[in-house]
């Protein structure tokens, strides 16, 4: 099949960017250091007062800072990952060496997808696999749901994929990737703005962090994340206080199961816009 072969190939030459090899390596070499910094948490100096839920309450908020960055490498990675799959090949004539095969546009762009989409979702799996373990080994903790905080995350990095994708076929691949990342700060930024909002009452702000979730579902995926690295006792006291409920590092409720179904529709629906966009444009 056309498309599983092009996913293949799309493999295979990103495996041989250095890029991917350095960020794999410096990711391994930083799991060690974490586990030690981990082990270092029941040793604060609190005279006493620290106790067992104290420091479960630190290992789980220091662990989410941890998913933080790993997410946010992972959603810097993805559009920049993402923006050359079309708009190199354009640039580069090598889609004139493509196009004229019995191979249609559409199996092109979604082969291309479907690799870069494996690719992301095998980073974002062993990053997270590492982090939980290195975490474990270092103070015995795991998070309440690590096998759905993966998938929240690994959602995130497709949804960024997949927008770099669709601009790949009508914008140059740093424009594209630049546009992509932005677009993320600027959903976290009008999140965190909509979760205020819904704290202290203003339903303006909440209901323009709810629609911005919508157009752009990477906050709502972190939010996924968060909700399933926190403990349960950690919702208790976030749920009982408005200024905690405040906290953008902090979540009270996970998103609905319609939430998910959308995010699911929103990438096949651009990947399906991504198709109709390369369909058309002239190479």
């Amino acid at each position: 099949m056309a498309i599983l072969t092009i996913a293949e190939l799309t493999l295979r030459e990103a495996s041989r960017r250095k890029l991917l090899i350095a960020v794999g390596l410096i990711t391994l070499i930083i799991m060690p250091l974490l586990g030690w910094g981990f082990s270092r948490i029941p040793t604060l100096p609190c005279n006493g007062a620290c106790g067992p839920g104290t420091l479960r309450t630190v290992e789980a908020v220091l662990l989410i800072l941890v998913a933080y960055m790993f997410s946010f490498v992972i959603a810097v990675a993805a559009p920049f990952i993402g923006a050359p799959a079309i708009a190199a090949d354009i640039e580069s004539h090598v889609i004139l060496s493509i196009l004229p095969r019995p191979i249609r546009r559409a199996e092109v762009l979604i082969g291309k997808w479907l690799g870069l989409a494996v690719l992301v979702t095998a980073y974002t799996v062993m990053t997270c696999g590492l982090a939980f373990l290195a975490v474990w080994v270092g103070v015995g903790y795991l998070p309440p749901h690590p096998v759905l905080t993966t998938v929240f995350i690994t959602g995130e990095g497709l949804c960024l994929l997949t927008l770099a994708v669709l601009g790949s076929t009508r914008l140059a691949p740093i424009t594209c990737g630049i546009i992509a990342v932005i677009l993320f700060g600027v959903t976290w930024i009008v999140g965190v703005a909509g979760q205020i909002g819904a704290a202290f009452g203003n339903t303006v702000l909440a209901d323009v962090g709810t629609a911005t979730s919508l157009v752009l579902p990477t906050d709502g995926m972190w939010r996924g994340a968060i909700f399933n690295l926190e403990p349960v006792s950690m919702i208790a006291v976030t749920s009982a206080s408005r200024e905690a409920s405040a906290n953008p590092f902090t979540v009270t409720a996970p998103p609905t199961a319609a939430y998910a179904v959308w995010v699911v529709f929103w990438i096949l629906a651009v990947l399906g816009l991504a198709v109709f966009s390369f369909s058309r444009r002239e190479v």
